[in-house]
């Protein structure tokens, strides 16, 4: 497993990380934990959750409960009010069984907290940080010019965003501008929701961008073992690898 700096945040986590939203559909308790074991035995230190999705935050806690030391733990909240992210933080902070977590993430879409906010929403993180209750935290978004001002405001140390293989230049762009202001990118959807089918060519184009971390949802230990297995033995980036990418992405843009 290959380790890389997460942004200025400066944990070092694995390339793959481990997404579990959606591990309620593992089939059992039993089966979520042992899907997440696979993961952490195999060199995944990066978990990423939310609020948004409560049995599987608590199935990923109690999974991780006995090594929590060794691996980073990232959730979010979508709550709109200072108030309402204190409670998702405390509620998050007891369903994972611990007291700190290693990134705090707002989910939002157009909005987008500053330091002297009537909100006090970024008062209330950059709180929650200097208490101990967060090691660091950033921004989920959809939406472009939300993603491109919280970076270049240099107010937030990661940006969780959609990135794949048939994303735009401007996202492209977007990843760039994340490694020059140190900012950690985390890329969900790195399948684009299912219209991405060639896991592979998905792999080795996110592979190329050193400062991405790409979230896989994980559901069941056979796509557990596949993600594993693509990691191990990437493809070859070569003349062939780029021309497969490019009639891709020609296709779907």
């Amino acid at each position: 497993m290959e380790y890389v700096r997460l942004g200025k945040t400066n944990l070092l986590v694995s390339r793959v990380a481990f997404g579990a939203m959606r591990l309620t559909e593992a089939g059992s308790d039993e089966d979520a934990g042992l899907i997440v074991r696979k993961a952490y035995d195999s060199g995944i230190n990066f978990f990423d959750t939310s609020r948004k999705s409560p049995e599987s935050e608590k199935l990923l806690g109690d999974a991780l409960y006995d090594i929590r030391r060794n691996v980073f733990l990232s959730t979010t909240t979508s709550s709109k009010t200072s108030e309402e992210i204190c409670k998702d933080l405390e509620t998050s902070l007891m369903t994972l069984h611990c007291d700190y977590v290693d990134l705090y993430q707002l989910e939002t879409e157009v909005f987008l907290p500053r330091p002297d906010g009537a909100d006090k929403i970024y008062s209330t993180l950059r709180k929650f940080k200097e208490d101990g209750k967060i090691k660091h935290f950033g921004i989920v978004t959809t939406n472009f010019e939300t993603a491109k001002n919280a970076v270049e405001s240099d107010l937030y140390e990661t940006i969780q965003f959609p990135f794949s293989m048939i994303s735009s230049e401007e996202t492209i762009e977007l990843v760039k501008l994340c490694e020059e202001h140190d900012v950690g990118f985390i890329a969900m959807q790195p399948l684009c929701g299912g219209l991405v089918e060639n896991i592979p060519l998905a792999f080795g184009f996110l592979h190329q961008f050193e400062n991405v971390i790409p979230i896989w949802g994980v559901m069941t230990s056979a796509q557990m073992d596949q993600i594993l297995y693509f990691n191990e033995h990437p493809p070859v980036i070569d003349e062939k690898f780029h021309e497969d990418v490019e009639r891709i992405r020609m296709f779907f843009n």
